[in-house]
Parts: C-alpha cells; sequence; structure tokens
C-alpha cells in the first residue's frame, strides 16, 4: 500500500500532511505514517462534538461538510468494541466487485512487532472478507512486514488471492484448525532457524478445513506476489 498513501497525499486528499508528525528530517513533506490509527481514533465515534474538525477522513454518510470523492471519506465494513474493517482506499478507483479492505484493532497496536497481538482479530478478518468475497477459497489475510508496511497502526489487508498463487505457496508454512491459533504459527515459523527477526504473513484457507499460514522475510512481500492487491 506504500505507493497509494503516497500518491494520495501528494495530491493533498489527507490534510495532516502538514502537521509536525507528517514532515521529514529535512524539513520537506513526507508521508504520515499515523493516518490508519488517525482514522481509528478519530473517525470511528460520530457522536464526537468535535468529530468534524478532528477526522481526517470523515465516515461515509456523517453530516461533515467535505468532499463527496470516495477517497475523502472512511467507509466502514463492519466494527465491534476491539476492532473495525474499512474499505481501503485503493477501491476508490477500482470497478465493481474489487475487494481491498482493512482490519484493524481499536486499541493502538503498532504492527507484528508488538506485543500481546490479539488473536480474534483474524476471526473477525476472516468473517468481514467472507461478506465481501463470496468464494471463500479465494481469500487472503495479509499481514505486511515492520518494513515493507508505511502505517503503523497494526492492520490486516483482506483481499483475493491471485488465480496461481496455491500452487506457488513456499517458504515457511504451517497449517491451523482455528484462526486464533495463527499468532502462535506465526511466531514458530519465525523462530526456526535461521530466525526472522521481520516479516509477512499471509493466511489462506484450506479446502479440506483450517487455515494454511505463511511467513516470509521482509525481502519478500506476499501481498505483491500472491493477491490481486490492486485492480491495474
Amino acid at each position: 500500500m506504500r505507493r497509494y498513501w503516497i500518491r494520495a497525499l501528494a495530491a493533498g486528499l489527507l490534510f495532516f500532511s502538514a502537521t509536525p508528525a507528517a514532515l521529514s528530517v529535512d524539513g520537506g513533506a513526507a508521508p504520515s505514517r499515523d493516518i490508519l490509527w488517525r482514522i481509528v481514533s478519530t473517525c470511528l465515534g460520530l457522536e464526537d462534538a468535535d468529530y468534524c474538525r478532528r477526522c481526517v477522513s470523515p465516515r461515509t454518510g456523517s453530516a461533515c461538510p467535505h468532499s463527496p470523492r470516495c477517497e475523502d471519506t472512511t467507509e466502514v465494513w463492519a466494527e465491534t468494541t476491539e476492532y473495525v474493517a474499512i474499505r481501503d482506499l485503493k477501491m476508490c478507483s477500482c470497478p465493481a466487485g474489487f475487494v481491498h479492505g482493512l482490519a484493524l484493532p481499536r486499541a493502538r497496536l503498532r504492527g507484528l512487532e508488538a506485543s500481546p497481538l490479539p488473536d480474534g482479530i483474524w476471526a473477525f478478518a476472516w468473517a468481514v472478507a467472507q461478506q465481501k468475497i463470496a468464494d471463500a477459497s479465494t481469500i487472503a489475510l495479509v499481514v505486511n512486514s515492520a518494513r515493507g508496511r508505511t502505517q503503523d497502526q497494526l492492520h490486516i489487508h483482506l483481499v483475493r488471492l491471485r488465480d496461481d498463487a496455491r500452487r506457488n505457496f513456499r517458504g515457511r508454512m504451517a497449517s491451523v484448525p482455528r484462526l486464533d491459533d495463527v499468532w502462535r504459527a506465526v511466531s514458530r515459523l519465525a523462530g526456526n532457524q535461521p530466525a526472522l527477526v521481520d516479516y509477512n504473513v499471509l493466511v489462506a484457507g484450506k479446502p479440506e478445513g483450517g487455515f494454511e499460514v505463511l511467513v516470509e522475510g521482509n525481502d519478500r512481500s506476499l501481498e505483491r506476489g500472491y493477491t490481486q492487491r490492486t485492480c491495474s
């Protein structure tokens, strides 16, 4: 999602590019790594009296005076007290049928390096993906590495597998019966020698039941390699 967020910010779609947190060391503008956290922390509660002023990208259907463009809004797909799923901005320029969503914790968690990681986020993400992608065999849930991501709020990409993905799966793999077991499987796989400090994670359903967990080092993006992350 790196190129997308950079393009969105450069186009002035998100006004936080002018804040101190979004400035580079040399004083030039740089993409903020807190866009998703600002959405989670300021754009979900419409009851906030200061909502329209504080929210970086108001929820669709809000009464805030803002551009009606897709890129300027937050479309919430599902939410609980612990998690929220939203439309990724990549969908805004794509035809109907393309799916790319994000599942996030509502608590502040930077990414894979956080501890403890919430087991329940995988089942939440899978349930939301099933609502958007009819063929569960094509669902992929992906978390990018610390070096590969552009946002410092843990987020799971809800996307489709590429047609050739399953026959090309390789790397560190494990099967788990339940989605609540994913993080433990990830920890074991990453800890195999040589241990991985930074890595990517992909979860897909198995035809016979259960789930496949893939872990790869930072040098190989599972999102790019195995999923339909963009419509182009």
